[in-house]
């Protein structure tokens, strides 16, 4: 095969990736994810290799580091419960008396379940109102691992989580979030159905055709939590053309504070979901309010899900790779543990 036809097919290939959708795109590459299941997991001389890192006279954090990220959530909680087994200790508390800091946040966010992850993670955001955070997590998750938040939330915290969102949020937001705890957002199917488009643009944009004076919030919370992310794009192209105005404009005239920060969040995440990712991982480090917690609860919960289209959407926006912009920003062990997560350079 001559360059140019190797070029040409490559771009062939690339064309056609770009306009699959994401689920195709995971059986095509097999994930998007930056950590796979080791392939020789062996989980006796796991636990036998953190043993030795922890117990001779100084802490070899790079082998507890390497270990940890190149092991699936599931493999962890796997090793987690062998060294409970053989050493009667609990390994999250063994390796947060030896880690401090930034790191320690990211050694414990590796080994939590990661639906307990996610449910600490939305009881910090709640105490907080971080409207960003619950909007993230709660409309990124499959039904699934909605239900199993729910459990581990109601088991740590002794809560009913539907009732903890009731209790600190109210309005817009408590609805956006009731509604998708719940879990009811339909799986694209692959038909564009216009008729549905129609009457959703419709719904959104109210008898007054984009001017109601205000928006029907139940209408706009229904369509925004149980529709498809691919549908919901085609709406939001149909309810510009018919009302003049982007979703996101006809939230800033009708909705304030929080309402509008979950509502804003919300519509980035359905349009572009790793573009969101990548912007939020760039802020949590160079914007206005740095925030440790983000990056690694990011690069944790997406590690085996989406992180390669984040490392792809990160580049394209800021012309800088995931991996440079962590080695350049970052350093020591907290820069090791974050670099095993995002994987490998985008040249």
């Amino acid at each position: 095969m001559s360059l140019v036809n190797g070029v040409e097919r490559r771009s062939l290939v690339n064309e056609i990736l770009r306009h699959l959708p994401l689920a195709d795109k995971t059986a095509v590459w097999g994930t998007l994810g930056t950590i796979r299941p080791h392939l020789n997991f062996e989980v006796e001389k796991d636990v036998q290799t953190l043993l030795d890192a922890v117990s001779g006279k100084g802490v070899e954090y790079v082998t507890v580091i390497d270990l940890l990220t190149n092991r699936s959530n599931e493999q962890r909680q796997q090793i987690a419960e062998e060294f409970l087994n053989f050493t009667k200790q609990d390994l999250l508390k063994t390796l947060e008396a030896a880690f401090s800091g930034h790191l320690e946040g990211v050694i414990k966010g590796l080994l939590k379940p990661a639906a307990q992850f996610d449910a600490h993670e939305i009881n910090l955001a709640l105490k907080g109102l971080e409207a960003d955070t619950l909007l993230e997590i709660l409309s990124t998750r499959t039904s699934q691992q909605l239900r199993e938040i729910l459990g581990c939330y109601k088991h740590d915290f002794s809560l009913d989580l539907e009732k903890d969102i009731a209790s600190k949020t109210s309005d817009f937001l408590q609805g956006l979030l009731d509604a998708l705890i719940k879990g009811n957002r339909e799986r694209y199917s692959g038909v564009i159905d216009y008729v549905l488009i129609r009457q959703d643009t419709q719904a959104l944009a109210g008898p007054g055709g984009g001017d109601p004076g205000r928006l029907d919030e139940s209408e706009w919370i229904r369509i925004l939590t149980e529709r498809s992310p691919q549908h919901l794009n085609r709406v939001f192209v149909w309810y510009h053309k018919k009302t003049g105005l982007q979703v996101e404009e006809a939230m800033k005239k009708y909705l304030e504070g929080k309402a509008l920060e979950a509502g804003l969040t919300l519509v980035s995440i359905l349009r572009n979901t790793p573009l969101y990712f990548a912007i939020k991982l760039y802020q949590a480090v160079k914007g206005p309010e740095t925030s440790p917690r983000t990056l690694a609860r990011i690069l944790i919960s997406r590690s085996e899900t989406d992180l390669l289209s984040i490392r792809s959407e990160f580049r394209k926006h800021y012309g800088i790779s995931l991996y440079s912009f962590l080695q350049a920003e970052m350093n020591g062990n907290y820069q090791t543990a974050l670099l095993g997560l995002c994987r490998a350079e985008d040249l």
